[in-house]
């Protein structure tokens, strides 16, 4: 089995997680379009996400690749599964809506901000404590500006945010909860109370996230407020270039997970794991902001919103790593 167990190792390898996880949005927004809802985007980015998270188990977990799997371990990945379901269809619908700089600060931050007080009281915590929660506090500090900031934009354009907010909090509850499930799946050898490997956690994780899609986004196509969609559209309306770029958004953010837990065999506590590797907000609004021009149509003097919002965010990543 192919494990990190340098600590410094580990900490690049979350670093990398939290850019793949703050940087899968591009592609929904390379193939946003009237006819090509997120709701349509979404099949192809599961079918990436579930055949990287396969890949993973093959290449790295060293083969038996369905031994010491118990039913209360696959239920802890199933869990997960679940859960980050339900929270990244909202966030997916809450980044067509209101875009990237929102959606992910908003509910990105929120499960951040959950996920460290969820791992910190789980798997306890000896670092520095100060460091941990003023990080926290800016943290949350910076979803407020964020909200802000997106409520100035949306007064110039005669309609309500509080659909993108709302979808974005929504989405943040799911995702303060679900790594900390599927650590859980996982042998106390690697962080958890079950007897799987990382790979096999992070797997059955993802095969759960494609089987609940099926009952899940049928519904998102019918009831979203981006509009209604049907499979016939799915097929009429998506070329091979859109497919691919969606399937690469599931790619990249599956690799940035497969890679976060091959870190279970380093010596880095899980509140601090889990804090750099969903730090991904603040990779999201390098986007967002500068790449994509989200708030370009903003009134004067919301900038000074914006930026606070990006050195909130990045002081309190700095603080949580230090903090280890």
């Amino acid at each position: 089995m192919v494990l990190v167990t340098n600590v410094t190792i580990a900490m690049i390898c979350c670093i990398y997680c939290c850019i793949c996880w703050g940087s899968w949005g591009n592609t929904q927004k390379l193939v946003q379009k009237k006819d090509w809802l997120s709701s349509l985007f979404y099949w192809d980015y599961i079918a990436g996400f579930f055949l990287t998270a396969l890949l993973g188990l093959l290449l790295f977990n060293g083969g038996n690749l369905f031994e010491n799997i118990t039913s209360e371990s696959l239920a802890w990945a199933v869990l997960g599964g679940v859960v980050w379901n339900i929270a990244n269809i909202f966030l997916t619908a809450a980044n067509g809506i209101a875009g990237m700089a929102v959606g992910f600060p908003i509910g990105g931050g929120l499960g951040w901000v959950g996920g460290i007080i969820f791992n910190y009281f789980s798997s306890g915590f000896t670092g520095n404590e100060t460091m941990l929660w003023i990080g926290v506090v800016l943290a949350v500090a910076a979803m407020v500006l964020s909200g802000v900031s997106y409520s100035r934009l949306t007064s110039t354009q005669a309609k309500s945010p509080t659909a993108g907010i709302v979808f974005a909090l929504l989405s943040g509850i799911g995702f303060a909860f679900f790594y900390g499930l599927v650590v859980k799946a996982t042998a106390p050898e690697f962080g958890g109370i079950g007897t799987m490997s990382p790979y096999q956690a992070v797997f059955f994780f993802a095969l759960a996230v494609l089987v609940s899609t099926f009952i899940l986004n049928p519904f998102v196509m019918r009831y979203s407020v981006e509009g209604k969609a049907s499979m016939k559209d799915y097929f009429k309306n998506g070329d091979t270039r859109t497919h691919l770029i969606g399937m690469l958004g599931g790619f990249i953010w599956m690799s940035g997970m497969v890679i976060s837990f091959m870190t279970a065999g380093a010596a880095v506590n899980k509140a601090v794991s889990y804090a750099l590797s969903n730090a991904s907000p603040l990779v999201a609004m390098i986007w967002g902001v500068l790449i994509w021009k989200e708030f370009k149509a903003a009134p004067k003097g919301t900038n000074k919103y914006v930026y606070a919002m990006f050195f909130s965010f990045l002081v309190a990543l700095v603080l949580i790593a230090l903090s280890n």
